[in-house]
C-alpha cells in the first residue's frame, strides 16, 4: 500500500460565525505521522500561552498549480512552486499562525524539531517569508540527504524529496510522465538506503540492483510486483507513516 492520508479535526485561521472554525476538508489531509506530530506539537503549546492554529495543510494538484499561478501572478507574494514540488501536496507540511504560538519563533523551533517538524527558512526570524511554513519529512528526508550528497543530481534535495513524497501518497508528479510508478519504485529504494543515480522513472541496472540487493525478483514488466514489495519494506521500517491514527 502507499502511503495514506487522513483526515484531521483542527482549528485553523478560518472563522464561522466570527469564530475560529476546524481547517476546511479539502487542505484537512495529512500523513498519519505528520497528524501525530501536529498533535504533539499541540500538546506541547499546550504548557504555555500558546496554541497551535494551522492555515494551510493539504493541497491537491489543483490547488498547488492554483496557488503556483497565484505567486506568478503577484496575486501572492509567498513563494509556491509549480505542482510537484511542494510538501504540501504529500500531506507533510503545515502552515501556522504565529500570533498564536504564545512562544518565540525560536523557541518554536525547538517543540517543531522535538515532534518530528523541520522549518523550511535557515533562521528563526519571524516576518521573513515562510517563516510559518514547517515540514514533517519523514523517511523522505532520506532523499533529501541523498541529493544533498550528490548521489542524485537531477534535482535540488528538496525538490526531490517534495517528489519522492508526492509520489508516495499515489499523486502525480509532472516530472515523470507516464513512468510514475517507476519513479515512486526508485524513490522508495533510496528510503531504504539503496543507490540508484537519478529519480527519473528509468529503469536501468542501478534500479535493478538495488532491486535484487533488497531480495526482490527485479521483473522490467511487472513493474507492480517490485512495488508492492518495496512498499511491504517500507511499511515494516516506517510503521509511523503507515498507520491511520484513531
Amino acid at each position: 500500500m502507499s502511503t495514506p492520508l487522513q483526515p484531521i479535526d483542527f482549528l485553523s485561521i478560518y472563522k464561522v460565525n466570527n469564530a475560529k472554525a476546524a481547517l476546511p476538508s479539502r487542505m484537512a489531509l495529512c500523513t498519519p505521522d505528520t497528524s501525530a506530530n501536529i498533535f504533539a506539537v499541540d500538546s506541547e503549546l499546550s504548557n504555555t500561552d500558546g496554541k497551535l492554529i494551522l492555515s494551510d495543510l493539504f493541497r491537491s494538484y489543483e490547488m498547488q498549480l492554483q496557488s503556483h499561478n497565484d505567486y506568478v501572478s503577484g496575486r501572492k507574494s509567498a513563494f509556491s512552486p509549480a505542482p510537484g514540488g511542494s510538501m504540501h501536496e504529500a500531506g507533510r507540511a503545515m502552515d501556522i499562525d504565529l500570533d498564536s504560538i504564545g512562544i518565540s519563533l525560536k523557541d518554536f523551533w525547538t517543540v517543531a524539531g522535538n515532534n518530528g517538524f523541520t522549518p523550511i527558512i535557515s533562521e528563526p526570524k519571524a516576518g521573513v517569508s515562510e517563516s510559518w511554513h514547517f515540514d514533517c519529512r519523514g523517511s523522505h528526508q532520506l532523499v533529501y540527504d541523498y541529493y544533498k550528497s550528490q548521489k542524485g543530481t537531477n534535482f535540488k534535495p528538496y525538490t526531490a524529496m517534495a517528489k519522492s513524497a508526492i509520489l508516495s501518497i499515489d499523486v502525480k508528479v509532472d516530472s515523470f510522465g507516464a513512468n510514475q510508478k517507476q519513479a515512486q519504485l526508485q524513490s522508495g529504494l533510496i528510503r531504504l538506503e539503496k543507490e540508484l543515480g537519478n529519480i527519473d522513472g528509468a529503469i536501468g541496472a542501478k534500479t535493478q540492483k538495488a532491486v535484487e540487493e533488497l531480495g526482490i525478483t527485479f521483473d522490467a514488466n511487472d513493474i507492480d510486483s517490485m512495488l508492492a514489495a518495496v512498499e511491504n519494506l517500507l511499511k515494516a521500517k516506517f510503521t509511523e507513516e503507515y498507520e491511520i491514527n484513531p
